[in-house]
């Protein structure tokens, strides 16, 4: 049986820093209708076992919700406590599985690439996972059709025309002269960061080069807390663990790893320029998603999230506009790492509170604020709820825009439409919660003297939290 591993703890900085309210690339829906994640779990091959997720424990509502759109029940949702790359991430899965007395073939795939040709990718996994049966380490190089400088390439033993080879190398990123050089050489691939194996087999080989990961991880695993699909472990253990790549922790140095070769229009999306690739473009070059407005304009890429865009006479631009932050950049240019470090020099608070945020039930969008006020648009999930709860400095006042709302205040709960109102009193114990099966919309306007979002007593809440 193969399981899948889902990666999806990256951060998703290096493409969109200022952009959709900050959220991870492989939450966003960036090609279609479904985010990256979503189309990695929706393309998996039929027959394997429900997906092993492993985040970061501050994307876990996000990614929860996902898998509810998509009608996905999880094996489990493994929260990483902080981030320590990929050799750790993957050996807390496979020692999970192995810890529930399985030992599975794991199919591990980053949550934020793309691929277009579905049935080059199963017969690749068919292949793959034929030699992971043979206790082999597998990883996928995607055959080039351009001189890529954003990606790693492997260097394979090509003396006859397989589906699978021998790894002579992996290289780093390389500048554009040696790119153009391995395209024409014919014995390179872009290293996918995909892999399949086996459990046992992962871990037996990762404890002969990087056995301080393995023990690490073991000692994480020893206090898991499971809730609901929720799987903690004991972040005090796993911040001793060394912070290491696969590939630089094990398929670099081992001697027991193959390539399979994919030929699947694939992408990571590192790039604004191979999201642009990816998109339909005017007569002009140009891709707009949302209100925008151009004149004399060409190659250019411009979002709207949030108000009317104008451009005039420009060309080679990303210009991305969220109700955060606006960002204007050289499309050539997917280094932004240096804007970010300038923000936390700063202390600007965009860095770490933005305007619409996700909460397990929803979201809420700050609207506007000033002295003793501040004006929030909150949606809540059919069938959730807030937490049972009180504030001791604010009063609210809520307005229903869309849905029915069941309220809880204090002794009394009752039901309002589109257009009633209620006054929450400071220091009442209330509750919004939404019982139909469609959207809840409400506008909520607090006043008092302190309006911080850590002004919450809960009594009961269904999320666990604090």
């Amino acid at each position: 049986m193969i399981t899948p591993v889902i990666l999806s703890g990256g951060s998703g900085t290096r493409l969109w820093p200022l952009s959709r309210n900050h959220l991870p690339k492989q939450f966003i829906n960036l090609i279609g209708s479904s985010s990256p994640f979503q189309e990695t779990i929706l393309r998996l091959p039929k027959g394997v076992s429900s997906p092993l997720v492993i985040c970061n424990e501050v994307h876990r509502f996000l990614a929860a919700e996902q898998l509810r759109r998509i009608n996905v029940k999880p094996e489990g949702i493994l929260l990483e406590p902080i981030g320590k790359n990929t050799a750790p991430a993957i050996a807390l899965a496979a020692l999970r599985l192995l810890n529930n007395n399985q030992d599975p073939t794991m199919l591990v795939l980053p949550a934020d690439h793309t691929i277009q040709d579905i049935s080059a990718f199963h017969k690749s996994i068919e292949i793959a996972k034929s030699l992971a049966s043979e206790n082999k380490l597998i990883t996928f190089g995607i055959i080039p059709n351009k001189a890529e400088t954003g990606y790693g390439y492997i260097k394979i033993n090509n003396k006859d025309k397989n589906s699978f080879y021998e790894i002579d190398s992996f290289i780093e990123k390389p500048n554009l002269l040696n790119a153009q050089k391995f395209l024409s050489d014919g014995n390179y691939l872009w290293n996918s960061g995909m892999f399949m194996f086996k459990a046992s087999t992962f871990i037996n080989e990762l404890k002969k080069y990087e056995p301080e990961i393995v023990s690490i991880c073991k000692k994480s695993l020893v206090l898991e807390n499971r809730d609901i699909d929720f799987i903690r472990i004991d972040k005090k253990a796993f911040m001793k663990c060394p912070e290491i790549s696969i590939d630089f922790g094990l398929m670099e140095r081992t001697n027991n790893a193959l390539v399979v070769e994919l030929d699947a229009i694939w992408s990571d999306i590192g790039s604004w320029e191979s999201l642009i690739d990816s998109k339909k473009k005017d007569s002009d070059g140009n891709i707009t998603e949302g209100d925008a407005l151009l004149e004399n304009v060409k190659n250019t890429y411009v979002l709207s999230s949030n108000r009317l865009v104008a451009l005039s006479g420009i060309s080679d631009l990303v210009i991305v506009d969220t109700q955060d932050a606006l960002l204007v950049s050289n499309r050539k240019n997917n280094n932004i790492k240096h804007i970010i470090e300038k923000l936390k020099l700063s202390n600007r608070s965009e860095i770490d509170y933005h305007r619409k945020v996700y909460r397990p039930w929803g979201y809420y969008d700050s609207i506007d604020s000033g002295t003793g006020f501040q004006v929030k648009r909150i949606s809540v999930n059919p069938g959730a709820k807030l937490s049972l709860q009180k504030h001791l400095h604010r009063a609210e006042h809520w307005v229903v825009i869309k849905g029915i709302a069941s309220i809880t205040c204090g002794k009394k709960t009752i039901s309002l439409n589109i257009n009633q109102s209620t006054f929450i009193p400071k220091g009442e114990i209330h509750r919004l919660e939404n019982l139909q099966d469609t959207p809840l919309e409400i506008i909520e306007i607090q006043t008092g003297d302190y309006l911080g979002e850590d002004d919450i007593i809960r009594f009961d809440d269904q999320y666990n939290r604090d």
